[in-house]
């Protein structure tokens, strides 16, 4: 307490042990004198009208010319206007300043604590291990974010900021020197190193790790809080978006994931996290892992059964029907992993089983189920290991119930071998979904129900994420429906969603008649799969034109053909937008 009461004793306030650190003038020292004795008296809210009446005389409104006053010790951070949040920030005019209550800044209050704003720097020596080497880059992140709060309420030039900004310049130096100095294997340097991470994407790194070991509320793992640290405006912050966006370095080289969840209006939310073999190799550099992961690419290859995919898009670049969409970003928010951990908690799901969910996607063929189904995968943040049901048949009797174990037995090995749950799509289910015989006199209908029961057991207590898709929900045998907890419809496609398949699909960048009109095309019964297909001829018979100009008669001549020849199919929607 000695600054502060040196700070209040003090006949001439310039030879008060603080003073130095003010950076401002003998009159503006003052005030802060008088609001600090109405503080410690218990008064923390003062009006600017108040106090400069205290202060100066109220004759002739002497008082009113000495709001420059307030308004220099609100630039240097040593008071704060006590505003709705809202207004906080906002410049304020010299009358509206008037009738504005202030009180001491933090900031200022800690200078009458500590008495100074020397910066106590570790000392210049090797590091002795990572943890030594943490603690410094820690307290290196913990100034950004100081640094990045103080931008939302200091104008840029504020001395508090520039202050900050020495600060942690300092401790950079620091560091650099100390890392010069060091013989210890730093897995983090390395790591950085490995990947030629940037200036910006360390310190994104360095954040995320510091949320691993402080166990905060996930306050440094939204997008935005991320990108705060790194960025001095406004342009900066879009700029920087691209560094934890798909195809960045840190999601690209599998150092940094993300999870998504859908808000309450209708956006994606995403809580970066780093991912759990880097922790631990940071975390336990010199523990050696009992099972190396192996990737599921390699495995994959290795088997005839799977196909594997990585799907490329999501849930939002798939044209749906509004209530197909719905149910879809419905059963998302219900497995977020935040979600998932709250029901285990509750011990409505097992706590020892991962995320788990059955669906079925039903509609003709063609409506884009399959697509859906890998946009789905996608949102999820998980690979696709695919299988289609059709092959499965054998003429050798017995074979097709070892091949419907093979299916699950084989899953289940590359998932335990890679460390991994990705979805398992089963295209054309239509066989295994489909009511059984009742009769079952011959040795056909015996092996087909036999590998039913084998399958609807299978389904029963499968652990992962699986979708099933079929053409026709009304022959699937009751006892496979119970064991599905969502049937999803896939629709035809109304007017509006064939106009939003138009635009997506066509070509930009070509040329088209004065008379061209999407809506006029719109108007005829195509599917998704059809419009694409549209489109593509069209394209083709244009593009060896002298003039290639895209005609509403070449498209309607493309259009009769394709419905003349489509058999009678009825597709819907489901399409991915390209």
């Amino acid at each position: 307490m000695k600054y502060l009461i040196d700070f209040l004793k003090s006949d001439n306030v310039k030879d008060s042990k603080i003073f130095p650190y003010l950076k401002c003038s003998d009159e503006e020292a003052r005030a802060l004198k008088v609001l600090t004795h109405k503080y410690i008296n218990g008064v923390e809210d003062v009006s600017v009208s108040s106090l400069l009446k205290e202060i100066y005389s109220d004759e002739d409104y002497e008082y009113m010319y000495k709001v420059e006053i307030v308004k220099n010790l609100l630039d240097l951070g040593w008071i704060v206007k006590n505003t709705l949040g809202g207004l906080k920030n906002i410049k304020l005019s010299a009358p509206e300043l008037l009738n504005t209550d202030i009180s001491l800044s933090q900031t200022f209050l800690k200078l009458l604590e500590e008495g100074s704003f020397d910066f106590e720097l570790p000392d210049e020596t090797p590091y002795i291990d990572h943890l030594e080497y943490l603690k410094d880059q820690f307290l290196r992140i913990e100034l950004y974010r100081k640094l990045s709060s103080m931008r939302n309420s200091f104008n840029e030039k504020s001395p508090n900021i520039s202050r900050l900004k020495e600060r942690l310049s300092l401790l950079e130096e620091r560091i650099y020197q100390r890392l010069l100095l060091s013989d210890c294997e730093l897995g983090v340097e390395n790591l950085f190193k490995e990947n030629d991470l940037s200036q910006k994407e360390r310190i994104i790194f360095l954040a995320l790790l510091k949320e691993e070991y402080s166990s905060d509320i996930e306050s440094l793992r939204d997008m935005n809080a991320l990108i705060d640290l790194i960025s001095e405006n406004d342009y900066e912050k879009i700029k920087n978006r691209a560094l934890l966006e798909e195809g960045s370095k840190l999601i690209e080289n599998g150092i940094v994931d993300f999870d998504e969840m859908l808000t309450a209006f209708g956006g994606v939310t995403r809580s970066f996290y780093i991912n759990e073999e880097i922790i631990q190799k940071i975390i336990r550099p010199n523990k050696e892992k009992k099972s190396k992961k192996i990737k599921l690419t390699s495995l994959v290859k290795e088997q005839d059964i799977f196909e594997l995919i990585e799907p490329k898009t999501t849930i939002d670049d798939v044209v749906l029907h509004p209530k197909t969409e719905k149910i879809l970003k419905n059963i998302l928010k219900r497995m977020d992993k935040k979600v998932v951990n709250r029901l285990k908690e509750w011990g409505i799901i097992d706590k020892k089983r991962g995320l788990e969910t059955r669906m079925i996607f039903y509609g003709p063929s063609g409506t884009g189920k399959s697509m859906t189904a890998l946009s789905l995968s996608k949102s999820l943040r998980k690979s696709v290991l695919s299988f289609d049901c059709s092959k499965i048949l054998s003429q050798y009797v017995g074979e097709s119930e070892k091949n419907v174990r093979k299916i699950f037995d084989t899953y289940y090995d590359l998932s335990e071998k890679t460390k991994s749950s990705p979805v398992l799509l089963l295209n054309e289910a239509d066989q295994f979904l489909s009511s059984r015989s009742s009769g079952a006199n011959s040795s056909a209908d015996k092996m087909h129900n036999q590998m039913q029961n084998i399958f609807l057991d299978k389904i029963e207590n499968f652990s992962g994420v699986l979708i099933a898709t079929t053409n026709l929900l009304e022959n699937i045998d009751t006892a496979f429906s119970r064991r599905f907890d969502y049937k999803i419809e896939f629709k035809k496609p109304d007017f509006k969603q064939r106009v939003i398949l138009f635009r997506k699909n066509l070509p930009e960048n070509a040329f088209y008649e004065d008379a061209f009109d999407i809506e006029e095309l719109a108007k005829f019964p195509l599917t998704g799969g059809q419009i694409k297909v549209v489109i593509k001829n069209t394209a083709l018979n244009i593009a060896v034109k002298d003039e290639p100009i895209f005609t509403m008669d070449e498209f309607k001549n493309v259009i009769q053909r394709e419905l003349s020849g489509s058999f009678g199919e009825s597709n819907s929607m489901g399409f991915v937008v390209t």
